[in-house]
């Protein structure tokens, strides 16, 4: 595939960019990547739709739902490819949900690798212990997990 091609097939886009043809087509729906249709109702993406997916594959990788990377490329004018200024402005936007997961990841790993089937015989240690449903009134799921 040359480089200065303007326009790809979904195969050459599926191969270029390492993301099956079946999930350009759900990116697709999902409004996340736009083509054209040529007179035999073939799709063709511009050739910078190699980036976009690029960004939504590094923004699933950590865990950026979809909805909210929709919502980061609605705002790029015409549709068009984040540039880096636009990288620079969504990873600010990303930034505190990103630490905020790295905190719950990184407590996970130290304190309940243990724990999660463990028959842990530790109960009075146990913060995913909560005898009598005392923790209740702080409301649903394990509170002492949430609330730290």
């Amino acid at each position: 595939m040359p480089w200065d091609q303007k326009e790809l097939s979904v195969g050459q886009l599926a191969e270029r960019s390492g993301v099956a043809v079946s999930a350009l087509h759900f990116y697709e729906r999902q409004q996340l990547i736009t083509s054209r249709r040529t007179s035999g109702n073939q799709r063709r993406y511009r050739r910078d739709t190699l980036r976009r997916i690029a960004l939504i594959r590094v923004a699933q990788r950590v865990g950026i739902p979809l909805a909210d990377i929709r919502a980061a490329l609605a705002e790029l004018p015409d549709g068009r490819t984040p540039n880096r200024e636009d990288w620079a402005r969504l990873a600010r936007r990303w930034r505190a949900e990103l630490d905020e997961r790295i905190h719950r990841l990184t407590q996970l790993r130290d304190e309940f690798a243990d724990c999660v089937g463990c028959g842990c015989l530790s109960l009075d240690r146990c913060v995913l212990a909560n005898p009598y449903d005392r923790l209740s009134d702080h409301g649903p799921g394990p509170r002492r997990v949430l609330e730290s």
